[in-house]
């Protein structure tokens, strides 16, 4: 049976985002199988699961925001910025108070400039920095632009500090989480994480792997998959009639001038299956496909 389509799982603190991916794709026995936004072992939350088809469009739940709860432990760091690592540094935090926290996260909204982790996913030279700090290589983690566009203190009850973030791709938590330390002098790590959405993904509507399992045995294959488009809420819908549908399909242009030229479309032939992504040709009014579905 071909399946294709996105899973809102709920990843549980502990296995990789891989081993949870391999989980899924051997309890469907489906081979293309991918996720939308990598979580840390130790985190937990929204994992979508994307089958088929549908892993040609992953890379657009990247343009959506991210929601996470975060709680971190002050006067204690780690050489990983979360409870995995080794501790590097210990010192006493009893003299912070609360509205010193509140002061140093008010440094952390719109526009910052952040480094992540020595050990992340990012790579170098071709290797996630993760495998060359655990190797003692020296590695240099250049600084880059993320955007938090709300953070909010849930509760502070020392050394513990709670507190829910929205932010853009590429931002690391736990780096907010050291970097409040470092602020506060006391040193912190990230001592839990839960992702609560992500674009059109919440956790309050995601399945476990044993919910899954529980429908896959119940030969319930069907009821957890969301469509592939979930994640095109940000591109222009536009339905297609028969012959538009075949040029597409065939790789030609179409001339759509009722549409600005700085939107993306999501095309859909008369039947409301999706049918491609399209872009438009700069300096024109013709819209090409930069991917095509094919109908199964």
């Amino acid at each position: 049976m071909l399946m294709n389509g996105i899973i809102n799982l709920h990843k549980p603190s502990g296995p990789t985002s891989f081993s949870v991916v391999s989980r899924v794709r051997k309890m469907l026995g489906v081979k293309k199988v991918g996720h939308g936004g990598t979580l840390d072992p130790l985190a937990s939350g929204v994992l979508p699961i994307f089958l088929g088809q549908a892993t040609r469009l992953a890379e657009y739940l990247l343009d959506y925001p991210k929601t996470y709860f975060a709680s971190v432990i002050l006067g204690v760091s780690t050489d990983s910025y979360d409870s995995d690592g080794q501790v590097v540094l210990r010192s006493d935090a009893s003299l912070i108070t609360p509205e010193m926290i509140e002061k140093a996260l008010r440094k952390f909204h719109g526009e910052i400039m952040q480094q992540p982790p020595a050990y992340s996913a990012i790579k170098c030279d071709g290797k996630p920095l993760y495998e060359l700090s655990r190797k003692g290589c020296a590695v240099n983690v250049k600084s880059r632009q993320v955007t938090i566009f709300r953070l909010e203190i849930h509760r502070i009850d020392l050394p513990l500090v709670e507190f829910e973030v929205e932010c853009s791709k590429g931002t690391y938590i736990r780096s907010i989480a050291h970097d409040l330390g470092l602020i506060l002098g006391c040193g912190a790590h990230l001592s839990g994480l839960v992702r609560s959405s992500y674009g059109p993904f919440c956790v309050k509507t995601s399945i476990t792997p044993e919910d899954l399992e529980g429908m896959v045995a119940r030969g319930d294959r069907s009821s957890f998959l969301q469509s592939p488009d979930s994640v095109l809420t940000l591109w222009m819908p536009v339905i297609l009639t028969g012959e538009q549908a075949r040029i597409i399909y065939h790789g030609g242009s179409l001339l759509l001038p009722n549409f600005h030229n700085d939107v993306r479309l999501r095309a859909y032939n008369e039947q409301k299956r999706l049918v491609a992504l399209l872009e438009c040709i700069a300096g024109s009014n013709l819209w090409h496909p930069s991917k095509v579905f094919v109908e199964q």
